[in-house]
C-alpha cells in the first residue's frame, strides 16, 4: 500500500484548510505530525486540518477539526462550509448534516460555490462561554488591567461551538493584532482559551472585523467568530438581523433567526488543488511534497 495520503486544499475566504478523507483509509495524526503538516514554510500550510470522518451517529460524515498547532477544536464554521460542498458534490443533493465535537450542524447550497451552514444557537452564559468569573451579563464584560499595554473596551462574550470575545471599537486598523490577540487568547478569564475579535461598525448592521484564531492565530476569516460577531451586535444593539460581516478575506451574512435562535452563517468556498502527502517525509526530511 502506497505511504502516500491523498489531500485537498480549500479555504473560505482565506481560511484556508487541508482536507483529509478518513472514511476508507485512516491517517493517525498526533500534534507533531499535525504541526509539520501545517508549517507554511516547510509543510502544505493551513488554518486548520480537516478530516472527514464516517457518521458517528446519523449524520452525512464526521467532520474532525485540528489547529495548526496541533490543537484540537470544536467547530469551524468556514470549514463546515468546505466539507458540507465537498459532500453535496459527492452525491448530488443539495443539503448534508455534519457532525463536530461542537455538535450537529446542518448545510445547504445557497448557490453554486455559496452555502449556507446553520451553526446552531449561541451560548450566552459565563458558564457556557466559558470564562472563569460569575457573571451575569456576557454583554458587557470588562477587563481588569490593559491587556499587551493597550486599554480595551469592555467585550462580549459568545460561545458559537467554541468561546469568543468580542470587542467593539472606533479603529479595527488601529489595533495591534499580533500582540494583544494571543495576550488575550490565552488570558486567566478564558479557562479554553479564546477567539478574539475587534469589530468596526461600517453601516446599519454592517461591520469590519480583524480576528486572533484560537491556536492559529492572525487569519483571514474565521466562520464561528462571524457568527459571534452577528450576535455580539444585536445583544449590543448595534444592529438587526441579518448581519454583514467584512472579514479580510471577504464577506459573510449572518443571521440569527428568531423563531429558533439558531444562527445561520451564509458565503463562498473554494477548491484550490489536490495533492499527496507522505507523513515520513515531512517527520524525518523536514519538507514538503512536491
Amino acid at each position: 500500500m502506497s505511504a502516500t495520503y491523498p489531500f485537498r486544499k480549500m479555504n473560505g475566504l482565506g481560511n484556508d484548510f487541508v482536507v483529509l478523507d478518513q472514511r476508507e483509509r485512516a491517517l493517525a495524526l498526533d500534534e507533531t505530525l499535525t504541526r509539520a503538516i501545517g508549517d507554511r514554510e516547510t509543510g502544505i500550510g493551513f488554518d486548520q486540518l480537516l478530516t472527514i470522518e464516517p457518521p458517528r451517529e446519523d449524520g452525512d460524515a464526521f467532520m474532525g477539526i485540528l489547529n495548526s498547532d496541533g490543537s484540537v477544536v470544536e467547530a469551524c464554521g468556514n470549514g463546515a462550509r468546505c466539507i458540507a460542498y465537498l459532500l453535496c458534490e459527492e452525491t448530488g443533493r443539495d443539503r448534508v448534516t455534519l457532525e463536530t465535537l461542537g455538535g450537529r450542524l446542518v448545510a445547504w447550497r445557497a448557490g453554486p460555490q455559496t452555502m449556507t451552514v446553520d451553526m446552531g444557537p449561541p451560548h450566552l452564559t459565563a458558564r457556557q462561554i466559558p470564562l472563569s468569573i460569575e457573571t451575569d451579563d456576557t454583554v458587557a464584560v470588562t477587563l481588569d488591567a490593559p491587556v499587551a499595554s493597550f486599554a480595551l473596551p469592555p467585550f462580549v462574550a459568545v460561545n458559537m461551538g467554541n468561546p469568543h470575545a468580542v470587542f467593539f471599537v472606533e479603529d479595527v486598523a488601529s489595533i495591534a493584532l499580533e500582540r494583544v490577540g494571543p495576550a488575550l487568547e490565552t488570558h486567566s478569564l478564558f479557562p479554553a482559551r479564546a477567539n478574539i475579535s475587534f469589530v468596526q461598525k461600517i453601516g446599519p448592521s454592517h461591520f469590519k472585523a480583524r480576528v486572533w484564531e484560537r491556536g492559529a492565530g492572525a487569519t483571514r476569516a474565521c466562520g464561528t467568530a462571524a457568527c459571534a460577531i452577528g450576535v455580539a451586535a444585536i445583544r449590543r444593539g448595534l444592529a438587526t438581523s441579518p448581519v454583514a460581516v467584512e472579514l479580510p478575506g471577504g464577506p459573510l451574512t449572518i443571521e440569527w433567526r428568531a423563531e429558533d435562535g439558531h444562527v445561520l452563517m451564509t458565503g463562498a468556498v473554494a477548491h484550490d488543488y489536490d495533492g499527496h502527502l507522505d507523513p515520513a517525509d515531512f517527520i524525518a526530511k523536514g519538507r514538503a511534497p512536491a
